[in-house]
């Protein structure tokens, strides 16, 4: 381990914005911390924190000036791997019909910022959408190039479980670079590819003084985590019938938040829509399950109710994800808690689901 002090940190990301690359990281923006472009440690939500409880998500200030000092926000890598709309491919009419399906070009990313249920998130996405009879040409092109400096937490949420999940907090695998911040000293650095220890060997880095600070902070951000059952998928495809599912039905609005703001939700749709220009532009966008048209087979909703589609994104998500994909879909962020506008707790109804069997 290394370790960079705090007035260097501009250093490693104009590293990261080397040779045309885009940098993406933690803003504040419309009352909450999002991924965005960023351009150096200015715009890095300084002294900011999100205070997060089922239906509930407030910016805050702390009362020290730490830069990485927040649990998640709504986004995810996700966004920005896998758009929420892209182009798949455009037919002109000239003389000829033509079709132009190359994919829109994009700047190599590099993705600062994100913890362990986030790089988690990744390396599901990673199971579905770079299966080698299915790749998604999108997705693999924007993966490719990514740098990704993670960051350990320090502290949870009331809606985090990632530590029930098995995907944190604890940043493991799947980064270039993680830091641990300590507020008053410097960051910490761990390396986690060949590509991480290049940029490392551009900065004024030294040993770690103190190599045990990931560790401690993952410690502390265990504490007062949520605990989702160890038998949950057992639980779930018990209960498949059970009563609970009319209860939810009453209390969900079908509104799909829980969807769009899972780092792992991969779902889509196509639209084809006819241009002034005369261009026909198919694209694809982020659908879900939540969609009463989603189940549609031959004009007919396979799934007409809330409870119903409730319960398929519930059981996909925490049991028959695993028989598809060898994992669970879920990582434990507690994103759908938070944003969920009627504050249903993905934990509390996993629990209710069971005991209602």
């Amino acid at each position: 381990m290394r370790e960079l002090q705090r007035g260097q940190l501009e250093s490693l990301l104009r590293l990261l914005q080397a040779d045309g690359r885009q940098l993406i990281g933690p803003t504040a923006r419309d009352g909450s911390i999002v991924l965005e472009p960023i351009h150096g440690v200015a715009d890095l939500p300084k002294g900011l924190t999100l205070r997060q409880a089922p239906g509930s998500v407030r910016l805050e200030a702390r009362d020290d000036d730490a830069l990485f000092g927040f649990t998640v926000g709504p986004d995810a890598a996700k966004r920005w791997l896998f758009p929420p709309r892209v182009e798949l491919w455009r037919a002109r009419q000239a003389e000829t019909l033509t079709f132009d399906d190359r994919p829109a070009p994009h700047a190599p990313l590099a993705l600062l910022g994100l913890r362990a249920c986030d790089t988690a998130a990744i390396a599901i996405q990673d199971r579905v959408l770079l299966q080698s009879d299915f790749a998604d040409p999108t997705y693999a092109s924007r993966r490719a190039d990514l740098l990704l400096v993670a960051v350990q937490c320090a502290t949870a949420s009331p809606t985090c479980f990632c530590t029930s999940m098995g995907t944190g907090p604890r940043v493991t695998s799947g980064f270039d670079l993680c830091l641990t911040e300590h507020v008053d000293g410097p960051f910490v650095i761990e390396v986690g590819s060949e590509a991480g220890q290049r940029l490392v060997d551009q900065l004024p880095t030294r040993p770690a003084s103190d190599p045990e600070a990931p560790e401690r902070a993952a410690a502390a951000a265990r504490q007062g985590q949520r605990v989702m059952p160890s038998d949950v998928r057992e639980q779930l495809l018990g209960a498949l019938q059970g009563p609970h599912w009319d209860d939810v039905a009453t209390r969900c609005l079908g509104c799909a938040n829980c969807t769009l703001v899972c780092p792992t939700c991969f779902c889509t749709t196509v639209d084809d829509v006819t241009e002034l220009s005369g261009d026909a532009v198919h694209t694809r966008r982020w659908d879900s399950c939540f969609d009463p048209a989603f189940s549609d087979v031959h004009g007919h909703a396979v799934r007409e109710g809330v409870g119903d589609r409730y319960r398929q994104w519930l059981t996909h998500k925490l049991a028959t994800w695993h028989d598809q994909f060898g994992t669970s879909g879920c990582v434990g962020c507690g994103r759908c808690i938070g944003w969920c506008p009627a504050g249903i707790d993905i934990v509390a109804e996993a629990i209710a689901a069971g005991a209602s069997s």
